[in-house]
This record gives C-alpha cells, sequence and structure tokens, in this order.
C-alpha cells in the first residue's frame, strides 16, 4: 500500500525521497516535497534542529499503474516508419558508477592524500571509458547519476558533461581526459568552506556569499603543488566561476583570459546546477535551464554553449510529451540545431510535428 511516514532525524537515510514540504517554526519552506535525501541535506536539517520529514515508500511515488500511456498499434507504426535515433550517449552501468563514487569521495575526504592523483586518473579513466567505448557524442543528465549526494553526483555530472562537449569540439583524447579530470576536481575547494555556510538551506548573507566565492580560490591553491595535476586543469578550477563579461569571480577575468576549459566547465556547472535538487531550491526542468543558460550570452562563451546544445539530448528519442494544443506525443527524431523543439507524433491522431522546422507548428511546444 502508498503510504507515508513520519521519519525522526536521527533516522533519516540518504535516498529517502521527502513526502511533504519541510518547513520551519515560521512556516517557511525549507525543503521541497519530492526531494530525495542525500547526507548534506540530513546534516543541515540537524544543525537547524529539525525533528524530522514525512517520506514516501516507494508505492507512494509510482503512479505508473493510475497513468499508464496507451500508444494504439497504428500510431506505433507510424512511430517506428518515422523514427530517428538519438546519437550515441554516453552511458554509466552499475559497475562504472560504484567505482566513480568510490573515488570521489576519497578525493574529498582526503585532498592531501599520496593517492590523490592516481585516484582522480582512475576516475577519470572510468569516464573516459564510458565515452570511447560507446563513441559517445551527446549525453542524457538523468542517466550519469552516480550517487545522491550533491557534491559527488556534481562533480561526475559537470567532467562527463564536459568531456562530450570537448568530444564534440574535436579535442584530443587527451584533452578530453584533461578536462574530465578539470571537471572532478572543479569543486574541490568547497572542502575548504564551512558546512555552515555550504550546507546552510537558506539564503547566504553577504559575508558567507563571498566566502562561497572564494571556493574557486581555494582548489587552485590544493592543486597548485601536485606537479602531476597539468596547469590547464589548475587553471580551469581557478577560472570556472568566471564569466565572458567579466562579472565572475575570482578575478573578474573576461573574454580571452578565461582558460578554453573554464570556458566549457562553466556551461556545464550552470547547466547541473539548475536541474539538480538543493536545500534551498528545487530542480528546474530541463529545458527551462537550456533556456536560462540560452540567455546568458553575454556571460558564457557563445561556442561552448552551441557545443552544448549540440551535445545535451532534452527529450529522448521514443519518449512521451505533452504539447501546448492538449496532445500527447512520441518524440521521433530530435533537431540538434532546435533541441527544444523535436519531430514528434502525436498519440491521438498520428499527426507528425516538425516542431523545429514546420511553420504550421509554431505555436506548438513541448509543456513536459
Amino acid at each position: 500500500m502508498a503510504r507515508k511516514v513520519f521519519v525522526s532525524i536521527n533516522k533519516l537515510e540518504a535516498g529517502m525521497r521527502v513526502a511533504e514540504h519541510v518547513t520551519d517554526s515560521r512556516g517557511r519552506k525549507l525543503i521541497n516535497r519530492g526531494t530525495i535525501l542525500d547526507n548534506y541535506i540530513i546534516l543541515s536539517m540537524r544543525s537547524r534542529g529539525l525533528d524530522g520529514a514525512f517520506v514516501g515508500d516507494d508505492d507512494f511515488w509510482d503512479c505508473s499503474k493510475d497513468r499508464k500511456i496507451v500508444v494504439p498499434a497504428h500510431i506505433r507504426k507510424i512511430v517506428k516508419e518515422n523514427m530517428i535515433q538519438d546519437k550515441k550517449k554516453m552511458a554509466l552501468n552499475s559497475t562504472i558508477k560504484s567505482h566513480v563514487e568510490n573515488g570521489i569521495r576519497k578525493l574529498f575526504d582526503d585532498t592531501s592524500s599520496k593517492e590523490f592523483s592516481d585516484t582522480t586518473r582512475r576516475i577519470a579513466d572510468d569516464l573516459m571509458d564510458a565515452i570511447t567505448n560507446n563513441d559517445a557524442l551527446a549525453f542524457d543528465i538523468d542517466a550519469l547519476k552516480v550517487s545522491d549526494e550533491y557534491t559527488f553526483k556534481h562533480s561526475v555530472d559537470v567532467a562527463s558533461i564536459a568531456m562530450v562537449m570537448a568530444k564534440n569540439k574535436g579535442y584530443s583524447d587527451s584533452r578530453i581526459y584533461d578536462i574530465g579530470i578539470a571537471g572532478l576536481l572543479h569543486d574541490l575547494g568547497k572542502t575548504k568552506i564551512p558546512n555552515e555556510i555550504l550546507l546552510k538551506p537558506g539564503k547566504l548573507t553577504d559575508n558567507e556569499f563571498e566566502e562561497m566565492k572564494n571556493h574557486s580560490l581555494y582548489g587552485f591553491q590544493l592543486l597548485e603543488n601536485k606537479k602531476d595535476i597539468s596547469d590547464s586543469v589548475k587553471m580551469a578550477v581557478l577560472q570556472h566561476h568566471e564569466k565572458i563579461n567579466g562579472s565572475g569571480y575570482p578575478h573578474r577575468a573576461s573574454g580571452c583570459r578565461i582558460s578554453e576549459y573554464a570556458k566549457i566547465l562553466t556551461v556545464a556547472d550552470i547547466f547541473d546546477a539548475l536541474v539538480t535538487d538543493r536545500p534551498y531550491k528545487k530542480a528546474f526542468a530541463k529545458n527551462e535551464a537550456v533556456e536560462i543558460l540560452m540567455s546568458m550570452t553575454d556571460e558564457i562563451d557563445f561556442d561552448s554553449l552551441n557545443c552544448f546544445l549540440r551535445s545535451v539530448i532534452l527529450y529522448p528519442v521514443n519518449s512521451i510529451v505533452n504539447l501546448s494544443n492538449g496532445e500527447k506525443a512520441v518524440v521521433i527524431k530530435n533537431t540538434y540545431t532546435c533541441i527544444l523543439r523535436p519531430t514528434v507524433v502525436s498519440i491521438q491522431n498520428g499527426n507528425i510535428y516538425d516542431l523545429a522546422n514546420d511553420l504550421n507548428c509554431a505555436g506548438i511546444i513541448i509543456t513536459k
């Protein structure tokens, strides 16, 4: 039977999903319903003196029995006849995910370990294999998840996205590998940020935000004397929050003063942060995150943004979407120059809507 139960703070575990909004004593929302708990969120709840949270069991969240979508046979035939498969996507099997998660934990737990560089290379090797073995030229962010803990998940996501982008840019294998290492280590400096700032559910004060902004400098300092980490990686870690217009940090670098790797990491970092739940915000939908990125052309490198758009798959072929005309449809083809507007087949009537190229479809958008 689907049910939700209250679990005390001492019994909450990473991976549980919140079934009711968690609020403070003044009724302010701290954690959204549906958020998957990780150890950082639980620690933050403890620091605020919260008693626990309502969580739902698997059946509570499994609505598939109530909303299963049946595609009629004649529509399936139209889909099959017109479907064009997506570009090959980066995939992480369960073994690689386990290796990567264990490795990234070791990196962040002990930045001074003698095995630091070897561990970093082993993780990068796994990610490189996941790309080269499948000749991957694209990624679906939902398929990359390696951990419920934000720091670990985010580091691997950014590394994976950046590596796929680098491959689409035509980088050599050695440079793809190098930018993967930069992605894995880009937030290493957060290990030097006090937990009361790093894990704070609410808005940071001006002083707290200034300290948080130091994490890219701290990361550079942690890597500075590691001779087996390349200067290109160190510079990318230092500059991954710089902006093309000079509004970033820590040095307000602009334009060509920002390294190529950092320009790629910036796009990957922003996208993954937008689509990930945090204690202080609910994740944006993937299409919303892309639209936000597309509005930031004065801040992020235009070439890197275009490369990202060629690399990300928002609506995998054969997935079902809702259209603004009230119809449900099956995605049959992605247009990589216009990723928000794939070609779809209506489940209701079999109509094919080429959202990217058919002017008759200009008023139709994907709503979910």
